[in-house]
């Protein structure tokens, strides 16, 4: 037994011991999650599958205690999730021979998606004042690493976490990770990054600490560090303003990451970034980047009007957790299909959003999102560049209505529609639609 389960054994047991104390189960909330999720993405040229397409129910079963009683109080939380097929082929559920799985689905051997695929997770709790230490099934969401949910399961990470409210405005967050659980598995793999052999290049220790300071009640600063043994070094600062300009308020996200090659990746090929590395045989290399954006959003009488600016220096892409199975990163431009985060590219967005609440119609919402990047340079392995001042662009639309009241309250209905297109060689154009319907159920 590891390290990290063993001492959950032991906090388990303890809470055993004081399961009956007050607080424990008064304080307890339990809900079931119920998400019937589709998706269909249409390749639009090159070689291969021209459809991916899946569908499929989804269970979220979530229970969380209160704490016993006492100076330390002790609790556990788990999270139970199943994923139950309704359709999908092995020409059409989007796996291929170096994939962990399907679109949605983890894959046979033989390529074709199983009929469902479950995981249960548990964490053990203690908290003493404000602050609160949590050991086993984490979902963390900071800068540095960032749970993804947007398939029919979440993902979710192996490890411990410590967050603290002590000080007054100051909220600080640190921990470790040691495995993760992609969306569509039922298995903890190692951690990696896009572009190394993430089955034979992976670490088991990924790190990270920073903290919130609300200056004012309008401006946050932020601060991050993260981590991820053998591949990359990465610190985050970030200023969130809110600011009241007439009838509305404009809200400004100033971010910036630094990242830079550790160990492995700084020599070893398997562990190396893409990129852009002319000369080199793969194309690939160490772990080099230097991330700024700006996001500016306006919100007023239920319309929210919004541009941003990203630009991605250095020789690799932009780094994070991604072991290829379905990833989230905390980049402005963290899109339905691409990210925008390649090696020396530069990219602009504006997005429209509008609540129907101010008209009449609670709980339907609607927003629109397009991103156009360029001066994307790659290498492939000839050494020789591929492309030259290349761009890429991602039109994103997004139409939601969650039931406000009455016997159907809180059913949601999502309809999630992006096209992106490319000049870069050899690469694919995408359509992709999702459809989802969701529901929350609460037990205690």
């Amino acid at each position: 037994m590891n390290k990290p389960n063993l001492a959950l054994a032991v906090a388990v047991g303890i809470l055993a011991q004081q399961a009956g104390a007050a607080g424990f189960i008064e304080d307890s909330k339990a809900t079931l999650g119920l998400r019937n999720f589709y998706i269909n993405t249409d390749n639009r040229d090159g070689a291969g599958a021209n459809k991916n397409e899946e569908w499929g129910q989804g269970f979220d079963l979530r229970f969380i205690s209160g704490y016993t009683e006492g100076t330390v109080g002790f609790g556990i939380d788990a999270i139970g999730l199943l994923g139950v097929r309704l359709d999908s082929g092995g020409g059409t559920n989007g796996a291929t021979a170096t994939s962990y799985g399907g679109t949605v689905f983890p894959s046979k051997s033989n390529g074709e998606a199983v009929d469902n695929f479950s995981s249960l997770g548990l964490t053990a709790k203690a908290k003493i004042s404000q602050t609160e230490l949590k050991l086993g099934t984490l979902q963390p969401k900071n800068p540095v690493i960032s749970t993804n949910d947007g398939r029919l399961l979440p993902q979710t990470w192996q490890g411990g976490q410590i967050t603290s409210g002590e000080i007054k405005d100051l909220t600080l967050v640190g921990g470790q990770i040691e495995h993760v659980k992609g969306r569509n598995s039922s298995n903890n793999e190692q951690l990696s990054i896009g572009g190394a052999n993430a089955r034979v290049a992976n670490s088991n220790k990924f790190i990270y600490a920073g903290g919130d300071y609300k200056i004012t009640k309008d401006l946050t600063a932020q601060y991050y560090y993260g981590n991820l043994e053998d591949f990359y070094k990465q610190h985050f600062l970030g200023l969130v303003h809110n600011w009241a300009i007439g009838p509305g308020v404009l809200k400004s996200d100033l971010r910036y990451f630094n990242s830079s090659d550790d160990g492995a990746n700084s020599n070893t090929a398997a562990y190396f970034s893409n990129g852009n590395y002319n000369g080199v045989p793969s194309g690939k290399g160490p772990v080099d980047n230097n991330l700024y954006s700006g996001l500016f959003l306006y919100t007023v009488a239920g319309h929210t009007f919004g541009g941003g600016y990203q630009v991605s220096n250095g020789s690799s892409d932009f780094p994070w957790l991604n072991q290829g199975d379905g990833s989230s990163n905390y980049t402005i431009t963290d899109m339905q299909i691409q990210k925008f985060g390649r090696a020396g590219e530069k990219t602009w967005q504006v997005r429209y959003s509008y609540d129907f609440a101010k008209v009449g119609v609670p709980g339907l919402t609607a927003g629109a999102v397009y991103l156009k990047g360029g001066d994307i340079d790659t290498v492939g392995t000839n050494r020789q560049q591929v492309a030259s001042g290349a761009s890429e662009w991602e039109r994103d639309f997004t139409l939601a209505y969650v039931v406000p009241e009455g016997s159907l309250k809180n059913v949601g209905v999502m309809w999630k529609n992006a096209t992106w297109r490319t000049d870069i060689p050899g690469v694919r154009d995408q359509d992709e639609n999702r459809l989802i319907l969701s529901y929350s159920i609460p037990l205690l």
